[in-house]
């Protein structure tokens, strides 16, 4: 079974609210077998102006990853980071 991953940007705009999202979130990710690969840290766009955090999780499997991402209890977390970022999310298949 192929893996599935999120690949996410954001750009944090209210540090101290979207603290909740990832305390919110976390849980939530491991719940679906997610594992943090990737949760900020340093990096370089030599390319493309890009958001200034990047994540990228891996889960067991696409469907997990996507199952995650419409449940209920993620998608409250995501009313935070929504309201206090800048963000993208993909969702990936693995090869």
């Amino acid at each position: 079974m192929k893996k599935g991953y999120w690949m996410v940007h954001v750009t944090v705009t209210d540090p101290e609210n979207y603290a909740e999202y990832v305390r919110l979130d976390t849980p939530v990710v491991e719940r679906f077998g997610g594992r943090f690969i990737v949760r900020g840290g340093a990096s370089e766009a030599p390319e493309t102006p890009q958001k200034d955090r990047h994540v990228i999780v891996e889960f067991p499997s696409f469907e997990a990853a996507k199952d995650c991402y419409h449940s209920e209890d993620y998608q409250k977390a995501a009313a935070i980071r929504r309201a206090h970022s800048d963000s993208d999310i993909v969702i990936i298949e693995g090869t």
